[in-house]
């Protein structure tokens, strides 16, 4: 039976919006530009190692180079975002604000257009960028410090004007894979929660990978993301442990490409077994090799526009010690206690001891495809669980979390932390000089952080 010809007109025409379609997702995937690059911030010589306060002298050498690398995505429309990783105990606070600053300069870019992450390395060079991280310092390790802030901050810079230069026509996509090295911390015991690997808590093992290739299809970008301490090693040598490695190996299974690792919530991770060279190597190339899976995976093509926002989330703290029992607290024996006790004094007697703190949030949108949040400090690992059961849908983009990124001041626990005491809840504040911490933080902090997400999340949807 002949088709009528109304029929051969709207199946013609189906097949015209279907043609026109593909063509233009295949043209808006290709409408990206992206550049990226490395500089090498390995101190220049012996350097004061931040991570373990049990140290009493400078490095002795480099077991690997660390770097700071950056990724730079533009859309068809001029919007960018700067992403920044580097191999370093910390993104402090105002070391963000000095880069923020120079890229509003030279780029007129905003906050929302920059995002730095750390891997959060425990031997690398410490990074002290306020008066009270400087504060007791011998002066030949204060102006070592201070002099090399200026070398990293300088770096970071060059950078990024490296991977501004190198932008080109580009495509995106997203992949993912799984890595299981990395284990909860938290063992509940009868004295409280111990920092001993625990094979019954809470783990992120995703390894979500953005891939960017250039107009031929090679690959020259690659960023990789895992939830875990770095804290295989504790030696006194500069390395960027597992993600260092893991860095390494995908750069040398493909050559000519940047390989950045940001860190998830891995505040309450490590990676087991650790304490050894030989085990850093080989959780590093258990990342690179869940990249590699990942990568063999199906892409899920990234079409449309960048949407990015930024914020701040107010966390407040739980009502400080008062004068006569922190007096009391500067007598203790422990002296990190005692030395505790008197920087929050100082801070009481100024009249400058914080009652909150207003924490950065970065949410990007690459297209339709991923959703990305990068949380602040150190975040541990409920959040982006949680944040990604409530996020992903079955016709949504795909969700990505990270900590540790724009101002790594203090330890961000959960209510559930909060509540279960220990080193991640309040314990490790003591340790913090960056920003003096009065700690803990009250038990709505989950909250004020989660509802500055999801107020970002809806700030940022997708621009049509």
């Amino acid at each position: 039976m002949p088709l009528r010809f109304s029929t051969v007109v709207a199946a013609t025409c189906l097949v015209a919006v279907c043609i026109f379609r593909t063509a233009a997702a295949d043209q808006d995937a290709k409408s990206w530009q992206a550049g990226a690059a490395a500089v090498k911030i390995t101190p220049d010589g012996p350097a004061w190692m931040a991570g373990y306060a049990s140290r009493t002298e400078p490095s002795i050498g480099v077991e690997l180079d660390l770097f700071a690398k950056t990724l730079v995505v533009r859309d068809s429309m001029g919007e960018t975002v700067v992403l920044v990783t580097l191999d370093l105990i910390s993104v402090p606070g105002p070391l963000r604000q000095h880069v923020e600053k120079s890229l509003a300069e030279s780029r007129k870019l905003k906050p929302e257009n920059l995002v730095m992450n750390c891997s959060h390395t425990h031997c690398g060079p410490e990074i002290r960028t306020t008066g009270t991280a400087l504060d007791g310092l011998d002066p030949d390790r204060r102006a070592m410090a201070i002099a090399y802030v200026e070398t990293l901050q300088q770096r970071i810079l060059s950078c990024i004007d490296q991977a501004f230069a190198k932008l080109a026509p580009a495509k995106l996509s997203f992949q993912k894979a799984r890595a299981a090295f990395a284990m909860n911390r938290r063992l509940p015991s009868p004295t409280g929660y111990q920092n001993s690997p625990n094979p019954d808590g809470r783990v992120d093992h995703d390894v979500p990978v953005l891939r960017v290739e250039d107009a031929e299809g090679t690959i020259t970008a690659v960023v990789f993301g895992y939830a875990c301490h770095n804290t295989t090693l504790g030696f006194q040598k500069l390395c960027g442990d597992y993600a260092g490695f893991a860095q390494q190996a995908v750069e040398e299974a493909h050559p000519g490409t940047v390989a950045l690792f940001m860190m998830g919530c891995g505040g309450d991770q490590n990676p087991y077994p650790r304490r050894t060279l030989d085990l850093a190597k080989q959780h590093g190339r258990t990342l690179a090799t869940a990249v590699e899976a990942a990568l063999s995976t199906p892409k899920r093509e990234i079409a449309g526009r960048l949407s990015v926002a930024f914020g701040t989330a107010k966390l407040d703290y739980a009502e400080a010690q008062s004068k006569e029992q922190l007096q009391e607290q500067q007598k203790s024996t422990n002296k990190y206690d005692a030395r505790y006790a008197e920087r929050l004094l100082k801070e009481l007697e100024a009249g400058t001891l914080l009652t909150s703190y207003p924490a950065p949030v970065s949410v990007v949108r690459f297209g339709d495809a991923v959703l990305f949040v990068a949380l602040p400090g150190e975040t541990v690992v409920d959040y982006s669980l949680r944040i990604k059961r409530e996020n992903r849908k079955a016709d949504g983009p795909e969700v990505w979390v990270a900590g540790y990124s724009n101002d790594v001041f203090a330890y961000i626990p959960s209510l559930r932390v909060l509540l279960e005491g220990g080193y991640e809840a309040g314990g490790a504040m003591r340790y913090m000089t960056t920003v003096v911490q009065p700690g803990p933080f009250a038990p709505n902090v989950e909250d004020r952080l989660l509802e500055r997400v999801e107020q970002l999340i809806q700030d940022s949807q997708p621009v049509k």
